[in-house]
């Protein structure tokens, strides 16, 4: 019961502060910085192996998506003193920050992903009928 009260009292205080939670939740909870952050999480990658670690992301969303994580401070970009010249990407500390929820998040995704394709499922057939 003490987890519902704090989640009211979260919920409220969220609520109060709109102004300054809706736009912090719109630069982290977009289609690919979960996944990007998780990529870069264990050890800063180059932007090829990133997209290549993310199955379905586009050159253009991954370059834009890693543009907006750099200027939200992150994730770091270091240009490589190699031939041809390379880019490296990796996590800041504050990026590291989100490593917790995230992974909270990315295990209630693989525990409840059957149960959520199955509710769209019969939610689809029962507007078919």
């Amino acid at each position: 019961m003490a987890d519902d009260t704090d989640l009211a009292t979260l919920s409220a205080r969220a609520l109060s502060n709109m102004e300054v939670v809706r736009p912090v939740l719109d630069k982290i909870a977009d289609k690919w910085t979960i996944l990007i952050l998780t990529v870069l999480c264990p050890e800063p990658a180059r932007f090829n192996e990133i997209k290549r670690r993310l199955d379905g992301v586009t050159h253009k969303a991954l370059a834009d998506a890693l543009k907006r994580l750099e200027r939200n401070g992150l994730v770091t970009r270091t240009v490589l003193p190699t031939a041809p010249i390379g880019v490296e990407y990796a996590i800041t500390p504050l990026g590291h920050s989100l490593r917790q929820p995230f992974e909270a998040l990315c295990s209630w995704a693989l525990e409840h992903g059957e149960a959520i394709a199955a509710a769209s499922s019969a939610y689809d057939q029962a507007k078919e009928v």
